[in-house]
C-alpha cells in the first residue's frame, strides 16, 4: 500500500498554513502496524511512497523525540506513542463519563461493551471494558474496523452527514471480510435507514464468522451523535433474536444514560 498525497482543493491561504513535512512524519509513524512492525527504512519508503532519504530524516527527527527506535537496519515504535492515545482520553469527557456504564454493562450482559466514534469509513475503538471470552478478532482502544460491516459502523452512518455516508460506502470497492459481509451500497444505504428507524444495529458474522454485535447511539447536548454503543458476542452464545430481546433493551438504556451524562436527551 502506498500512502499519496492527496489534494484538499485548500484556498491558496491554507495550502500556505499547510506543514506538508508534518504531514510525511505522520505518515511514517502511521506506516508501522500489524503486518509492518519492525519495517526496515525500505520497506517504510515502499509502504509511504516518500523517498529513502526523506524517510530517514523523519525516523531520526522521531528517534531523537522517543517515538521510534532503529536496531539491525529495523525500526520499532516505543511505548512513547501511546502518550498521544493518552492525551486523546484526557481531553474527552465522552470516554471518561462513559467508562463505568460500559462497566455496567458488561456486568449485566456478561460480555464486552464498547464505544466507538467514526473516523472516515472507519469505526474507532475508544474505550471498551472486556471480558475473557475472546473471538479471533484483536480488539483493544484504536482498533479500527470497517464501519459498513459492524454495528457501531452503521449505527455512527446512520445519522451522519449525507457526504460522509458517500464517501465511506462509494469511495472504494467493499470487500466481503467473510461470506455474510453485506457489500452493496444500495443494501447497506436501506439497512441504514432501517437502524435510524428503529433505534439500533445489530450485525451478525460480517466482520468475522461467529461475532454478533449489537450497538446503539451515543448523542451529546446538541443531538448530534457522537458515538456508538456496542455489546458483542459469539453466535455459539446467543443469536440474532435473542441479542435483539435481551440486550438491545439494556444497550438502549446505557446509551440514553450516557447522552444524559453529556447533556443531551434520549
Amino acid at each position: 500500500m502506498v500512502i499519496a498525497d492527496v489534494s484538499t482543493g485548500a484556498s491558496p491561504q491554507v495550502d500556505r498554513d499547510y506543514v506538508q513535512s508534518l504531514e510525511r512524519g505522520i505518515a511514517v509513524l502511521l506506516a508501522f502496524d500489524e503486518e509492518h512492525p519492525e519495517p526496515t527504512l525500505a520497506e517504510l519508503a515502499q509502504i509511504t511512497g516518500f523517498s529513502r532519504p526523506a524517510v530517514r530524516r523523519f525516523l531520526i527527527t522521531l528517534e531523537r523525540m522517543g517515538y521510534v527506535r532503529g536496531s539491525g537496519g529495523r525500526w520499532s515504535l516505543t511505548p512513547r506513542v501511546l502518550a498521544i492515545g493518552q492525551h486523546y482520553t484526557a481531553s474527552h469527557a465522552l470516554i471518561e463519563l462513559a467508562q463505568p456504564h460500559l462497566l455496567r454493562l458488561a456486568e449485566e450482559t456478561h460480555e464486552s461493551a464498547s464505544l466507538a466514534t467514526l473516523d472516515g469509513d472507519e469505526a474507532v475503538y475508544v474505550a471498551r471494558v472486556p471480558v475473557r471470552r475472546i473471538m479471533s478478532i484483536n480488539v483493544s482502544v484504536g482498533t479500527r474496523v470497517p464501519a459498513y460491516a459492524t454495528s457501531m459502523g452503521r449505527v455512527l452512518l446512520a445519522w451522519a452527514p449525507r457526504d460522509v455516508v458517500d464517501s465511506a460506502l462509494n469511495r472504494r470497492p467493499l470487500r466481503p471480510i467473510t461470506p455474510r459481509t453485506v457489500t452493496d451500497a444500495s443494501a447497506l444505504r436501506a439497512e441504514l435507514a432501517r437502524v435510524r428507524e428503529q433505534g439500533w444495529s445489530i450485525v451478525a458474522e460480517e466482520l468475522e464468522v461467529g461475532l454478533l454485535s449489537a450497538a446503539a447511539p451515543v448523542r451529546d447536548r446538541t443531538g448530534q451523535v457522537v458515538a456508538a454503543l456496542a455489546s458483542s458476542t459469539s453466535a455459539g452464545r446467543s443469536s440474532s433474536g435473542q441479542l435483539q430481546r435481551e440486550v438491545v433493551p439494556l444497550l438502549v438504556e446505557t446509551a440514553n444514560r450516557i447522552t444524559a451524562d453529556l447533556g443531551g436527551r434520549p
